[in-house]
């Protein structure tokens, strides 16, 4: 969340990142309840000195054992407006922690303002395949080789749920453990497996909770929630903690399954592996000096883009606009890639700075060797990659006119050398 003080001081800087993502938060509504509840604890705080006074007369007239009277009703008078005030204090200062968690993070100067169509593409790698033949969708070819199942997967859950099967199963822990190897061998990487479902506060720390609590899976008895990705136990494993600067960064990559109701994504493409209810992903967090958090996220960057290089698939990489980017993020990067039986480009990674916005949220703070106060890191985030679409990719990049899918050569050691998934 952004700091109250900051909101307060500067209106303008705070209107003009509203703007910038067409967010319709009421900034003047919430300036006025922040300017009603510090006149209500300054109330507090004087009612307050008053009583201490009174309680100090108080005292030395009952030791010189004079008449008290006046003085003790006066002491429950005061005490009795202080506690219809901080009646009120509290109701508005619930409603003061609630608003500012709702307003999102400030864009960097360096974020296109707009909307989708101001996406501005940074970088391409590789060269797109040209077939000889017309290409099969996932769809086609997982039903031709019978490695996914959605009609029984549906049968079993609902609509936009996956069965994988045979090499499809096996296609899936592959690239698990190929990604998981790749990033704590070659990227500094300290593997986490974290459960898969949190606590409330959890969710509210890395901005899920409330904007998107429509999106979310609740198990509604305990109040938990399964994870949106693994960003979330990921970045809450130092909620309420101070670290010391020698230890930053720190790096930590998991894989988890992702759940997602998509409440708001009627009418998107809901066939195949484009958009599930669940699916898996291998992610990547990042805790950062905040002088570091920039250059670290180029790192992160393409520490994701390397998946993709070694299993040779061509990507490009768009820096997101201000309407674009995630409630909590400063800056994106998303890393897509063309499936060519289904004619689109798909997202595989988002990879974003957060600065200090899910800290601040999760009260994670850095001190010093210098003896500073203790100040609030930086979190960074990306996928490391997600696994329905970059499946829908090698599937579709891949595919033989055969119907066949040959597998990428960085795959194979973890597929048990072998080279084709074949009818």
């Amino acid at each position: 969340m952004l700091d109250a003080k900051f909101i307060r001081e500067n209106p303008d800087k705070v209107k003009e990142s509203l703007k910038k993502r067409k967010d319709p938060f009421d900034l003047d509504a919430f300036l006025s309840l922040d300017e009603r509840r510090r006149g209500l604890l300054t109330q507090i705080e004087e009612l307050r000195a008053s009583q201490n006074k009174i309680d100090t007369q108080m005292k030395a007239l009952l030791r010189e054992k004079k008449d008290a009277k006046e003085k003790i009703e006066e002491a429950k008078q005061i005490k009795q407006k202080i506690s219809d005030i901080d009646s009120d204090f509290k109701k508005i200062d619930e409603d003061f922690k609630d608003s500012l968690l709702k307003i999102p993070n400030i864009p960097d100067q360096a974020v296109p303002l707009g909307d989708e169509s101001k996406n501005k593409i940074v970088k391409e790698w590789g060269k797109r395949r040209e077939f000889g033949f017309k290409p099969l969708s996932h769809i086609e070819l997982s039903q031709h080789l019978d490695i996914i199942d959605f009609k029984r997967a549906a049968k079993l859950t609902g609509s936009n749920f996956v069965l994988f099967k045979g090499a499809g199963a096996r296609l899936q822990r592959a690239l698990i453990d190929f990604m998981l190897d790749l990033h704590t061998k070659e990227h500094g990487y300290t593997e986490v497996w974290p459960p898969s479902l949190v606590n409330r506060q959890s969710m509210i720390s890395t901005g899920q909770l409330p904007k998107l609590e429509e999106d979310m899976y609740n198990v509604g008895e305990d109040d938990y929630f399964l994870i949106p990705t693994a960003e979330v136990p990921l970045t809450n494993i130092h909620r309420d903690e101070t670290l010391d600067e020698k230890s930053l960064p720190i790096y930590y990559t998991a894989y988890s399954p992702c759940y997602r109701r998509e409440a708001g994504s009627y009418g998107k493409e809901t066939r195949g592996l484009v958009r599930v209810h669940q699916f898996d992903k291998i992610e990547l967090v990042k805790f950062t000096k905040p002088q570091d958090s920039y250059d670290e996220l180029d790192k992160l960057l393409a520490d994701a883009c390397s998946v993709l290089e070694l299993l040779e698939i061509p990507y490009r990489v768009n820096l997101l606009a201000s309407e674009e980017i995630s409630f909590a993020a400063a800056k994106c990067y998303d890393i897509e890639t063309y499936a060519p039986g289904i004619d689109k480009w798909l997202e595989v990674s988002s990879c974003s700075n957060f600065e200090d916005f899910q800290a601040r949220r999760s009260n994670i703070r850095y001190k010093d060797a210098k003896g500073n106060k203790p100040a609030f890191i930086h979190t960074l985030n990306g996928s490391g990659l997600a696994l329905p679409r970059l499946v829908v990719v090698i599937l579709e990049q891949y595919q033989q006119k055969d119907g066949s899918i040959l597998i990428p050569q960085a795959l194979r050691r973890y597929i048990d050398d072998r080279e084709v998934i074949k009818a």
